[in-house]
């Protein structure tokens, strides 16, 4: 065997493992977030399966995993409450066709330019909402229509509890605190050598152990007896939905929220690791082909999910077999084991959702947008916070929006952002001129990661006017991420334009 052909086998070894990590990673969230969302756990197995097997195949990012996200979790729950589960699925196939038709049309790259601060203040009230909701179920008890109403009555189910009398509600809160208190004490103490293994995994198994070895009264996971069952068709009149204007607007907020996770995660996953880059518009088309065929078959909408990812990634995944793999190994559990999926208890996914939730709700992001780019973008960060948590994410996230266009205005009268870029025996020289905001971040991004890695790359603002905290944000981490691949890459300009970019 020659040593490529060992270097092939390595690789394929690697990935085969890998696959197997994230499909234990992937299960629980699967249920847990078809859960949150207000419909049936299959659902969220269901887009697994797509994710894995179709948009892995077809990815613009290789290492990336697609699946159901907690980010759209709380837009998919008021949606079916509203509108009924059987308008989701149109929704979802307009929401697919959406994405791809952007693909297409190469606008991978506008979603980069999304303010950091309106997408980590999007996820951090997302996270709350999944809390606050996610709180009731520990509860065997179903969360309320919005999170106010949520956080009013929380007050209620811990006055509620009786020490004396355990019935299925004391129950199901002890199994939730095993999965939640399993997951932070795993994570705490587990071995290196079993750094892999996910403590989501564990704290499921440890609450389903003890509700089935005491027969403990408490709802469990309902899942259907045939994998077959759980993938809906089209029937007569599949489409008619979209004939209300609400649910066409869900539909371009989902493919627009998606694809903003997607295009964002999949960042994320490149500065992991130094093999091939993503290609952001074949992603985009890729996730516009899994969320139409989730909407075809009555699924959850999808999204890159960094959690998977980078599961992934550390697990030592080399090419997009891994991912391919983990979802053929969610449909292999779900066709031949159904009956030990209904045997975890409803309490234990509420367990693993309050816990990710929780971590969505990061307060290191407002901080570092405070202390790195001042008081304004920390101000956009707040205020699409607590909008998406007090009225709805849509309003959050426009609002946020309108707030980074305000940050952009005193920068307009200074120029457009110009790139000269030459090339010299010293290596590669990119002077910008001008304002840089994330108006022409797309083409600045774009010039940046054509620069060779084997030739040593100038940067030049002396001449930029001003920059925004999106650009400063985009030019951090691709120093950042060139640094740490060992490729050279010196910055020169004003000391208040380079503050920001050394925070990263």
């Amino acid at each position: 065997m020659s040593l490529l052909d060992r270097l092939k086998g390595g690789a394929m070894l690697r990935d085969f493992t890998a696959s197997i990590v994230v499909f234990l990673v992937a299960m629980p969230l699967c249920m847990g977030i078809a859960i949150a969302s207000g419909v049936p756990p299959e659902k969220g197995l269901v887009t697994g399966i797509i994710g894995g097997l179709v948009v892995g195949l077809l990815a613009g990012s290789p290492l990336q995993v697609s699946g159901p996200a907690a980010g759209l979790a709380v837009i998919v729950f008021e949606f079916v409450r509203d509108h009924g589960l059987s308008a989701l699925g149109p929704m979802l196939v307009l929401a697919g066709a959406i994405q791809f038709v952007a693909g297409m049309a190469r606008m991978g790259g506008l979603f980069r330019s999304i303010s950091p601060a309106v997408v980590h203040g999007m996820l951090a009230g997302i996270g709350a909402l999944i809390v606050l909701g996610q709180f009731h179920i520990l509860f065997d008890q179903k969360p309320l229509s919005s999170g106010p109403a949520n956080l009013a009555a929380m007050p209620g189910r811990v006055l509620g509890l009786s020490l004396t009398d355990w019935r299925s509600t004391e129950l199901a809160l002890m199994l939730g605190l095993v999965t939640i208190g399993t997951m932070l004490a795993w994570e705490k103490w587990r071995p290196a050598r079993l750094a892999l293994v996910p403590g989501a995994l564990l704290g499921v198994g440890a609450a389903t152990v003890i509700a089935s070895a005491f027969g403990l009264d408490v709802a469990r996971v309902v899942v259907p007896e045939s994998i077959a069952a759980a993938f809906a068709t089209p029937q007569a009149g599949f489409f008619a939905p979209l004939g209300n204007p609400a649910i066409i607007t869900a539909a371009i907020a989902i493919a627009f929220i998606a694809s903003a996770e997607t295009l964002l995660s999949a960042a994320a996953v490149d500065r992991m690791h130094d093999g091939v880059r993503t290609d952001y518009n074949k992603e985009l088309r890729a996730q516009g082909i899994g969320n139409l065929l989730c909407g075809a078959v009555g699924a959850l909408p999808m999204t890159g999910v960094i959690v998977r990812s980078s599961a992934n990634v550390q697990a030592g995944a080399t090419t997009r077999l891994s991912t391919i793999l983990h979802g053929a190994w969610i449909l292999g559990f779900v066709a031949l084991l159904p009956w030990l999926l209904r045997e975890v208890p409803m309490a234990a996914l509420g367990g693993v959702l309050v816990v990710t939730g929780w971590r969505l709700v990061s307060l290191k992001h407002v901080r570092h947008l405070f202390e790195t780019h001042g008081p304004m973008p920390a101000a956009i960060w707040v205020v699409t916070f607590a909008l998406v948590v007090s009225k709805d994410l849509l309003t959050g996230v426009v609002a946020g929006m309108v707030l980074s266009f305000a940050e952009l205005l005193p920068l307009l009268r200074k120029g457009k952002l110009g790139v000269h870029e030459e090339h010299n025996e010293e290596g590669q020289h990119v002077r910008l001129h001008g304002a840089a905001t994330f108006l022409s971040l797309g083409r600045l991004t774009h010039r940046l990661e054509s620069m060779s890695p084997h030739r040593k790359v100038m940067l030049d603002l002396h001449e930029v006017k001003g920059m925004d905290h999106t650009t400063a944000e985009m030019l951090g981490e691709w120093i950042a991420r060139r640094r740490k691949a060992g490729h050279a890459v010196q910055v020169s300009g004003p000391e208040d334009l380079l503050r920001p970019l050394a925070a990263h």
